[in-house]
């Protein structure tokens, strides 16, 4: 079972359930086809209604922060599950339009509409636009989260703590769900002639050349796309990492995190699935990637969805606002400029090694993460200036960008989801971080340096 916490209807669905001429997925934020609530229901409608399933992505080259590095990762993703989705006989539609224009435009022949969930502004707006144009039945289906966002919480969680809380109390129901495979059992459908601004996903090279997107930044030479590199990426961390990564997650010489934070956020591969993974492993486990898998990552969508400034300063609670506004005025021992922080040319040899893990693959070591936002406060001119540029380098390299998690980080940097810590110039009560206590916590913390050098000479020559 589904679960009717994840299940909702946004457009009455008793009015066209014998009309159209097949069932609409709109796929947009759940990039895959196992473990996929919305398709899955989709899937379960289409036999009810004894309509074909027709599964429609929009690709629009403007999405906001998104590059080449992001739309290659996501081609490839996406080439994947078409043609897992072409093998069970179900038709999909990749159009090279703006996706709610593309769901309006489809939903006219559609005897129901179903759409995945999102939790950024842009996606609650594209699906508020198609809800309101169209007049076919449209029922939306959480499923890149484990606990569906207001089941877990009516209101912003101040911390981990209290949403740790009502996410454990919650957590079975949600976790009973074992969709692996799935299978379609429907009619097919077939279209006498290509949808409007259908385009094949079969050769991306193909694709890319239609798109006018951001070029200056290159696909990361580490991460490709789909759900069977994040499978073994998984697979992999679950042979060894998992063992290890409380003890040895934060150093960024060790890799023993599982990589998998940019397929969860194109929904390439489900956070459900990814618990029951561990579970097989080790039922018994409640250690610290749980902790980050469940708890944290369902925090950052609380916060998206729940707090309309999650981009800018103004998301943080009031004691964070006072201390740095307290502190403006204070020195700055160093002051960059935007360029300066994106070509990596502090006089910080870690901060710029973590730029350039950035730069190169997509995707920086998780403690060198909160170091880097850490500093950027230290050396800007303002609070706002400093969240302005960390929020500009994290969705423009990072292949989870533009991401409930990016925002939570950025945030968290600032003191949200924190506590007030002892009083210091510029920070004031916000959580400081420093080079003595890197090299202290990571002795061999000059390795990773080296090994980002290596890099720079490898990928950038």
């Amino acid at each position: 079972m589904i679960g009717k916490e994840r299940i909702h209807c946004r457009k009455d669905y008793s009015i066209r359930d014998k009309e159209g001429d097949y069932v609409l997925y709109w796929m947009q934020a759940a990039q895959r086809v196992h473990y996929n609530h919305a398709l899955d229901y989709a899937c379960m409608r289409s036999r009810e209604l004894q309509k074909p399933l027709v599964v429609y992505f929009g690709l629009t080259p403007d999405f906001p922060g998104a590059n080449l590095r992001h739309y290659v990762f996501m081609l490839e993703g996406l080439e994947e599950g078409a043609r897992s989705l072409e093998k069970k006989g179900i038709y999909f539609s990749l159009c090279l339009q703006s996706p709610p224009a593309g769901a309006i435009e489809l939903a006219d022949k559609a005897a129901l509409l179903v759409m995945d969930s999102g939790y950024l502004d842009i996606q609650y707006r594209w699906r508020s636009e198609v809800t309101a144009a169209v007049s076919c039945p449209v029922v939306e289906v959480e499923t890149n989260i484990i606990v569906p966002v207001e089941t877990a919480a009516e209101k912003e969680q101040y911390s981990a703590a209290p949403l740790r809380r009502r996410i454990h109390k919650k957590l079975l129901p949600f976790t009973g769900y074992t969709a692996g495979d799935l299978e379609y059992e429907g009619k097919h459908y077939k279209p006498s002639e290509p949808f409007p601004h259908e385009i094949s996903v079969k050769d991306i090279p193909d694709v890319l050349k239609n798109l006018e997107v951001d070029r200056s930044v290159f696909p990361s030479p580490f991460f490709r796309g789909g759900y069977e590199n994040a499978r073994n990426l998984l697979d992999r961390f679950l042979g060894s990492g998992v063992y290890h990564y409380d003890q040895l997650k934060n150093d960024p010489t060790k890799k023993m995190t599982s990589g998998l934070s940019p397929y969860l956020h194109f929904g390439q591969i489900s956070p459900l699935e990814v618990y029951h993974e561990v579970q097989q492993v080790n039922a018994h486990y409640t250690g610290g990637f749980l902790e980050e898998l469940v708890v944290r990552r369902e925090l950052a969508c609380n916060f998206t969805h729940y707090n309309a400034d999650y981009y800018n300063l103004r998301c943080l609670p009031s004691w964070c606002l006072k201390t740095l506004e307290e502190h403006s005025t204070d020195k700055r021992p160093y002051h960059y400029s935007p360029e300066e922080f994106e070509e990596g040319t502090t006089h910080d040899p870690y901060w710029n090694a973590a730029q350039w893990e950035m730069r190169i693959s997509g995707k920086m070591a998780g403690y060198m993460r909160m170091y880097w936002g850490k500093k950027v406060i230290e050396w800007t001119r303002t609070p706002d200036e400093a969240y302005e540029i960390l929020s500009f380098l994290n969705d423009k390299y990072e292949l989870d960008g533009r991401d409930p998690n990016g925002y939570a980080g950025i945030a968290w940097c600032f003191g949200k989801h924190d506590r007030p810590w002892q009083e210091r110039p510029i920070f004031g009560k916000i959580r400081y971080m420093n080079q003595k206590g890197l090299k202290r916590k990571f002795p061999n913390i000059d390795e990773y340096v080296s090994e980002i050098e290596d890099w720079k000479k490898k990928y950038l020559s």
